[in-house]
Order: C-alpha cells, then sequence, then structure tokens
C-alpha cells in the first residue's frame, strides 16, 4: 500500500468512534518505531513532521523514509504536515508527496487565517491532499510553536461553523484546552467538553486534538533516573482523553512522549553500558521504547484493528 490522505482515515474515525494517532517524527529510528507499533495493531496511522523537522533532517529525506514506510506496511498511512505555518512550507511539503497538510495560521486575525486556509485548501484539493487548520491557540512550547499564556485563546464554536464551512478544511484542531510541551496543566487538568461538543455539533468533521501526550509518570522517572532533569510534567490522562474522542476528536497529536521515551532509552542504554559505542546498540533500544509507546497510545484511542 501506498500513502493515503487524512481525509481518508478520518471518514472511518469519525464514523466508527475512535481516533488516529498522530505521532511526529525526525528520523529513521523513531519512525520505525511508529510505524512497527502500527502494523503489529493494525491501526491506521498519521506520520507528522514539523517545519522544525524538515529544517533539521531535510524534506527530501522525511518523505522518501516515509513513502518507503508506507509501501510495505499493510495499513493505512498519512503523511502530514504538522503545524505548517508558512504557505511555502505547505506548498513545498505537498509537492514533495505529503498527502495532508496543516496550515495553522492560528497566530493571525480570524480574517487572515480564513483567507489563507482557504488558499491552501484550493492548492491542496486539487491534488487529493487534505487540510487541517487551527482555531483558538494553544498555549505551551513544542518545536517552532511557542505561545504564552496570555496569548491563549479557546475556539468560538460558532466562529468554528463559519470557517469549517467557508475554508472547507477536512480537519479542525479546536483549542478546548490542551496545551503543548511536556508541562500541560497546573492543578488538575481540565478540557472544556461542552465547547469541544458545540464545536463537533456545528462543524460536522472530524476535529483533532493537539497538545495531546500522555506524559507517562513511569517514562519521566525513567529518564530522570538516567540523568535527565525534567520537572513538573504532566500530560492529558487517558481518561480525558478517552472522553475527548467519545465527543468528536477523530485524530490525537502526540511528539511529547515519543521524545521522552526515545530519550529515556537512550539514557539507559549508554548509563547501564558504558563502553558501547556501536549506534545500533544505543539507538535500537530507543526504537523500542517508542514502539512501547505507540502501541499504549494506539490502545487507549481505540484503532487497534481498524488499519
Amino acid at each position: 500500500m501506498g500513502l493515503v490522505n487524512l481525509a481518508t482515515v478520518l471518514a472511518k474515525a469519525q464514523k466508527q468512534g475512535y481516533a488516529v494517532g498522530a505521532f511526529n517524527f525526525i528520523n529513521m529510528e523513531v519512525l520505525q518505531g511508529i510505524l512497527d507499533a502500527a502494523v503489529e495493531a493494525h491501526a491506521p496511522v498519521i506520520l507528522q513532521t514539523t517545519e522544525g523537522a524538515i529544517e533539521y533532517a531535510g524534506i527530501e529525506y522525511l518523505a522518501a523514509l516515509a513513502r518507503t514506510a508506507a509501501g510495505s506496511a499493510g495499513i493505512d498511512v498519512v503523511l502530514h504536515l504538522d503545524h505548517g505555518k508558512h504557505l511555502e512550507t505547505v506548498v513545498q511539503a505537498i509537492r514533495h508527496g505529503y498527502t495532508s497538510v496543516m496550515m495553522d495560521a492560528s497566530d493571525k486575525t480570524y480574517g487572515d487565517n480564513l483567507d489563507i486556509t482557504k488558499q491552501v485548501v484550493r492548492i491542496a484539493h486539487m491534488v487529493n491532499v487534505s487540510v487541517e487548520a487551527e482555531l483558538g491557540r494553544l498555549k505551551g512550547i513544542e518545536d517552532t510553536v511557542s505561545v504564552r499564556d496570555a496569548q491563549a485563546s479557546l475556539v468560538d464554536p460558532e466562529q468554528a461553523q463559519a470557517f469549517a464551512r467557508e475554508t472547507g478544511v477536512d480537519a479542525l484542531a479546536p483549542a478546548i484546552g490542551t496545551s503543548h510541551g511536556a508541562f500541560k496543566f497546573k492543578g488538575t487538568p481540565r478540557l472544556d467538553f461542552q465547547r469541544l461538543e458545540q464545536v463537533a455539533r456545528l462543524t460536522g468533521i472530524p476535529l483533532v486534538l493537539h497538545g495531546a501526550s500522555s506524559v507517562p509518570a513511569g517514562t519521566v522517572k525513567k529518564a530522570n533516573d538516567y540523568g535527565a532533569a525534567i520537572k513538573g510534567a504532566a500530560g492529558v490522562p487517558d481518561d480525558i482523553m478517552k472522553q475527548a474522542i467519545s465527543k468528536g476528536i477523530c485524530k490525537i497529536n502526540t511528539d511529547t512522549d515519543l521524545r521522552l521515551s526515545f530519550t529515556a532509552g537512550i539514557r539507559e542504554e549508554l548509563t547501564n553500558h558504558p563502553e558501547v559505542f556501536d549506534l545500533r546498540n544505543i539507538l535500537g533500544p530507543a526504537r523500542q521504547a517508542v514502539k512501547s509507546m505507540v502501541l499504549n497510545r494506539i490502545e487507549v484511542f481505540g484503532s487497534a484493528g481498524k488499519g
């Protein structure tokens, strides 16, 4: 099988009431860990790269890795541009075979966000590429995205209805209380489910949850036990994630969890085996750690067996 577009996998997820995992990668080992888990669980999967990942690894390398992986996976695989902030990058991704792009103009005025998203939809739909957009602003820092608390804002459901209708986007990421990075909540985790329900009812399109890593305490502890210094990290609990899915979320983004898993795996290997300098022995356990994390996320999302 080759790559498929986002609309294809989300239509099925929306109809059957589960979410498809969208996992960010920057290198071969993380990609292999993601794909190995998805194939084992026979789950559809969305491979994501940010503009930061493209700057780091090169879009030609990332696209080639994804195409190669999808070709022999035997499941639905989407290659998606996450948080495309620049029109040039979005067009570049489409030209390099990405089957889905996110135009994130949420930092602009509503009118500008609307106009640029409409432009991207026109371009992308001509070549069967799906488009995701964002309304409202998630706080936090992750990769090229940085939003302070004072800049964050939750989505307006009626505005979301008009935006979805006028742009024709295939998926919408509404800001409902999550945040990017490993430090998502101060105090008890809460999402605005009433707002989410309104957006789902008014737009009728698949919805996306950004800033959705679970940040497992065990993974953070493991990293810290082997030399990391990650203090106060907190993510989205599984029960909240499942509730969000029941209210219209069809795509869930995960990046921080993979970074933590990969880092913990490398730190453990280097600490326990200081004599090792074969990169395969260092990166192999980290790849396995990513696979285990993705298998866990797929189980929570309810997408196992849906590939």
